[in-house]
């Protein structure tokens, strides 16, 4: 009934009532229309105007500007991804992977090398492996749009987070598409890159919390269950709980930097999660032994973080590097000129992420989801904020229906993909290899040797750099590529009767000068060297398939 009739019934009541429904009226006087109207069954018109309303606007939420922007960012992941630029060990992740979904085991002991066969070692990184071989299944093209998936929900991640700390989408996706630079180097098809993605959603949990949202943070326990089984960067994870939490033991403000002090209620419940986050770690395949690795890969492997590229300092004589450093001083001259306030947390965890990344170019990956939302906070104050009044949801659906109509067209064939994977591993040589069988331990190069495993062939040394240093593997393989005096003699200590190499390794350049070695393939990716006199008979089993 509309106000109008109401108000004409009003004026007509006496003292008696009745009762209709819930609603009282006094009705002496009511006419039997209005007593009609007022008794008549409710339509179902209100709840199909209703849903129609939530449609609509769930429809206005997908093809609204901030939308539009996330597809504009995916554009720039899938203009990096197409490449197939991956990590020489994702070869190996794939094969354990694949192991274990075919035996249902999980490796306790070495099984994929010659040099340290049977020794101890576990899949540390057993879940990421094991998704990593279950899409490695369908071959190059699912590899490729994995890695593309995952690097755009990555990215997506980053925006949002960023967004979520300055209040504007604009910012956030401007500071993104920038840094992507920065990230792509960690967008190697490796487990590591759940550890990233866990990284983020962790932060986004947090800075919600910050914002009021409390439930969100019970999502952490279960985030670190997973991220224990899939990459031992769950250490920092439990690092940046820990940081928050002291961070607002106390209020405070010191120049540009400020404490804002938990309520009793907010100390308790991140007290709890951080309880609850450590409560999980022991749930693995292999007891406490994940939680433990980070810290062995710290202590224990000088070696390994010594010489490999990712535990290097960052290399600021190459375009990573001068991005990396330019980023800093952009942020630092801000800071100058407008004196931001910062959260003690942000500050703490920004400054470490720094200064890590400095020291290993591989906790770039730190540095990245730290830094984003902190300068899209700063340029916020200059870009206009998102109105959503003023927003154009027709033209954004046309924008993101052309990226995906481009990305469509644009995808990589499996063609172009396989030519990027043999450009880069020895494609060409282990198909050489199967239809030439060679009789003996391979000496291979640590770059292949991923590849090689995935292959079926037992390999001198591969990625897992680990379990090579404690054997001594690995320190053999640095004497003998950088040709110390003497070091040719490691061949013959481990009965090598083959070599596979780069063309353009100074080891290769040494062996095809030696009369004891003889070049039987060689492409632009490999050179695969005999020994012109064998050690070994023909009939000596091969650690070949």
């Amino acid at each position: 009934m509309s106000l109008a009739v109401q108000q004409n019934h009003f004026k007509a009541m006496s003292e008696h009532r009745i009762v209709v429904g819930s609603r009282k009226y006094s009705a002496v006087h009511e006419s039997p229309k209005v007593i009609a109207e007022i008794n008549a069954p409710r339509t179902s018109v209100p709840y199909v105007a209703q849903r129609a309303l939530t449609v609509f606007e769930l429809l206005k939420s997908v093809f609204s500007f901030p939308a539009m922007l996330g597809a504009l960012l995916f554009v720039r992941v899938f203009y990096e991804g197409r490449a197939f630029n991956v990590d020489p060990d994702m070869w190996w992740h794939i094969k354990v992977g694949q192991d274990i979904l075919r035996t249902h085991h999980f490796p306790t002991t070495d099984a994929y090398s010659f040099t340290v066969a049977g020794t101890p070692w576990i899949a540390y990184e057993w879940l990421g492996e094991v998704i990593l071989g279950f899409v490695a299944r369908d071959g190059v093209l699912a590899l490729d749009a994995f890695l593309i998936a995952l690097a755009g929900i990555i990215m997506f991640a980053l925006y949002g987070l960023a967004t979520l700390r300055s209040g504007n989408c604009k910012a956030g996706f401007l500071v993104s598409v920038l840094i992507c630079s920065v990230a792509f180097a960690s967008f190697n098809m490796r487990p590591q890159m759940f550890g990233y993605l866990f990284l983020i959603l962790e932060l986004i949990a947090l800075e919600s919390f910050r914002k009021g949202i409390r439930w969100v943070l019970w999502l952490l326990p279960p985030i670190f269950l997973l991220w224990v089984n899939m990459h031992g960067s769950f250490i920092i994870g439990l690092g940046v709980v820990a940081v928050y939490l002291l961070s607002g033991l106390k209020g405070f403000q010191l120049g540009s930097i400020e404490a804002v002090a938990w309520s009793r209620q907010q100390r308790v419940q991140l007290d709890a999660v951080l309880l609850l986050c450590l409560a999980v770690l022991p749930l693995t395949p292999y007891g406490t032994q994940l939680a433990a690795y980070p810290f062995d890969m710290a202590f224990r492997q000088p070696l390994n973080t010594s010489i490999i590229n990712e535990w290097r300092p960052m290399p600021f004589d190459i375009m990573g590097g001068k991005m990396f450093l330019a980023f800093i001083v952009v942020f630092v001259m801000l800071q100058l000129f407008s004196r931001f306030t910062w959260r003690l947390e942000e500050f703490v965890l920004l400054l470490g992420s720094t200064v890590l990344a400095c020291l290993h170019v591989r906790f770039v990956m730190l540095f990245v989801p730290f830094f984003t939302p902190l300068l899209a906070a700063m340029l916020a104050r200059w870009i206009p904020p998102y109105k959503r009044a003023l927003d154009q949801y027709i033209a954004n659906a046309v924008i993101m229906a052309a990226v995906v109509l481009g990305v469509t067209h644009f995808r990589p064939s499996r063609e172009f993909l396989e030519d990027r994977v043999s450009d880069t591993f020895p494609v060409t040589a282990a198909h050489y290899l199967e239809q030439h069988p060679i009789y003996g331990p391979m000496f291979n190069d640590y770059a292949f040797g991923g590849y090689l495993i995935n292959s079926g062939r037992r390999v001198f040394i591969d990625g897992r750099a680990d379990i090579y240093e404690r054997g001594g593997i690995l320190s053999d393989y640095l004497l003998l590529t950088k040709l110390k005096p003497g070091s040719l003699s490691i061949l013959d200590l481990y009965r090598v009767e083959s070599c596979l190499l780069k063309p353009d390794e100074a080891l290769t350049t040494a062996l095809l000068g030696s009369p004891k070695w003889k070049r039987i393939y060689g492409d632009e990716t490999g050179v695969l060297l005999v020994r012109a006199q064998p050690l070994a008979s023909p009939t000596r089993s091969n650690p070949g398939p």
